[in-house]
C-alpha cells in the first residue's frame, strides 16, 4: 500500500510504499475511495500553517470503505462505506455532550497534528497534518468516532466533500451562526467553504447574500450557490463601503471570513453592521489580533469563531446527503476535476493557483 508523503515543507509529496500498524482499540482500517484537496492542505503544506514534525500524511477531506475492525468497534463493519473527518463523534457523556455541543466533547476532542498508525518501510513512524486523519494515502487507520456510515449508492467522490469543506462552510452559518430569514449575510472568499457558507445562507433564507472574492469567476459561480450580491474586492476600491452599499446602509448582520489574513478579518468586521457577527472560518498560522482595536467593538459588533462548521458529526452529515438527494444542496458543481492518484502533486499544484473549487484524488 502507497502515501503521498510530505518530507520537506514546500517540496513535492513523495509517494512510497508504507506499512500499517495493527488496529488497536476503536481502530478501523479504511481503503480509501476518494479524496478531496482542502486548501487547509495547501496551507500545511507551505509551511503556513503549524506542522506536525515530518515526514507526515497529509489530507483529511476523504470517503473510503472498511476493511478490518478492531476491538470494541460497534459502529462499522468491513464492507460499509464511510466519510472520515477531522472532527469526531461526541461522546454523549461530557457535559458538552449533554448540553447539546457534542463539536466541543473533552472526550473525544478535536486534534491536530497527531502521530499516525502508519510506517515508513524504514519503520518510521509517519504523523498526520490532520490529527486522526490521513487521506493520501491507499489505506489508513482511522479511529471509529471519526468516521459516519454514508449509503451504497452515493458516489464516493461527492461523499467526501461532506468531510470537511460543506460542513465547515454549511454548517458556520447552520450551526455557529444560526442565521434566519430576512438576515443579510456576507461571505468573503468564494472558494470550497465560502460557496457552502452562501449556500446555507440561501437555505437559511438570507437576503441580501452578498459574495466577496478577487476573482470574477468564483463571483459567478457564486451566484449559482445564492449569491444575491457580488463584489470584487481587487477591483472595487472600497469593498467595505459596497457592502453597507448592498445592505442599505447597515453593513451584513454576518460575514462570514473563509480565507485566512489579519487584514481581512479587520476588513470582515468593519463589513458588518451594528450588533452585527463576524464569523471567522479562515485562519493562518501565527496570526495575532494586535490590528484590533476596542472601537471596532462598538455598536455591539461580535467576532466569533468556527471549527469545522460546529458540526455534529453523524447527524449533519446524513442530514446533507438527504438536502442532496433532494436537490436542495449542491455537490456535483463543487468539483473542478478528478486526479488518480500518482498525479497528486499536479492536483495540488492546480488547487494552489485559486481557481479550481475542490479538486478530487480518486484511488479506484
Amino acid at each position: 500500500m502507497k502515501a503521498a508523503i510530505c518530507y520537506e515543507i514546500n517540496k513535492p509529496l513523495v509517494i512510497e510504499d508504507i506499512i500499517l500498524d495493527k488496529l488497536g482499540k476503536g481502530d478501523v482500517k479504511v481503503r480509501m475511495a476518494a479524496c478531496a484537496i482542502c486548501h487547509s492542505d495547501i496551507h500545511s503544506l507551505k509551511g503556513e500553517h503549524n506542522a506536525p514534525p515530518l515526514p507526515a500524511i497529509p489530507g483529511h477531506e476523504l470517503s473510503g470503505y472498511v476493511e478490518e475492525v478492531g476491538e470494541g468497534v460497534t459502529y462499522v463493519k468491513p464492507g460499509d462505506h464511510v466519510v472520515g473527518s477531522i472532527i469526531p463523534e461526541g461522546c454523549g457523556q461530557c457535559y458538552y455532550c449533554k448540553t447539546g455541543h457534542g463539536d466541543m466533547c473533552t472526550t473525544n476532542r478535536l486534534a491536530l497534528y497527531t502521530k499516525g498508525r502508519e510506517y515508513t518501510k524504514k519503520g518510521q513512524q509517519l504523523g498526520h497534518f490532520a490529527g486522526a486523519v490521513a487521506g493520501f494515502t491507499e489505506y489508513a487507520v482511522i479511529p471509529e468516532v471519526n468516521l459516519v456510515k454514508v449509503p451504497d449508492d452515493l458516489a464516493m467522490d461527492r461523499a467526501c466533500l461532506l468531510a470537511c469543506g460543506v460542513i465547515s462552510g454549511w454548517g458556520a452559518v447552520m450551526n455557529r451562526a444560526k442565521v434566519i430569514p430576512g438576515q443579510s449575510v456576507c461571505v468573503v472568499g468564494a472558494g470550497g467553504v465560502g460557496l457552502n457558507a452562501i449556500q446555507g445562507a440561501a437555505y437559511s433564507g438570507a437576503y441580501p447574500i452578498v459574495a466577496v472574492d478577487l476573482l470574477d469567476s468564483k463571483l459567478e459561480t457564486a451566484k449559482k450557490f445564492g449569491a444575491t450580491h457580488t463584489v470584487n474586492s481587487k477591483k472595487d476600491k472600497d469593498p467595505v463601503k459596497a457592502v453597507f452599499d448592498i445592505t442599505y446602509g447597515r453593513g451584513a448582520d454576518y460575514v462570514f471570513q473563509v480565507v485566512a489574513g489579519i487584514n481581512i478579518l479587520r476588513q470582515c468586521v468593519n463589513m458588518s453592521a451594528r450588533n452585527g457577527t463576524t464569523v471567522c472560518i479562515g485562519h493562518g498560522f501565527n496570526e495575532h489580533m494586535t490590528d484590533f482595536q476596542p472601537l471596532d467593538f462598538m455598536g455591539g459588533r461580535k467576532l466569533t469563531g468556527s471549527a469545522m462548521g460546529a458540526a455534529k458529526l453523524r447527524m449533519d452529515i446524513a442530514r446533507l446527503i438527504e438536502l442532496y438527494r433532494a436537490g436542495k444542496l449542491k455537490l456535483d458543481e463543487l468539483i473542478s476535476g478528478h486526479y488518480p492518484f500518482v498525479k497528486i502533486n499536479e492536483a495540488i499544484e492546480a488547487s494552489a493557483k485559486g481557481v479550481d473549487l475542490r479538486n478530487v484524488i480518486m484511488f479506484e
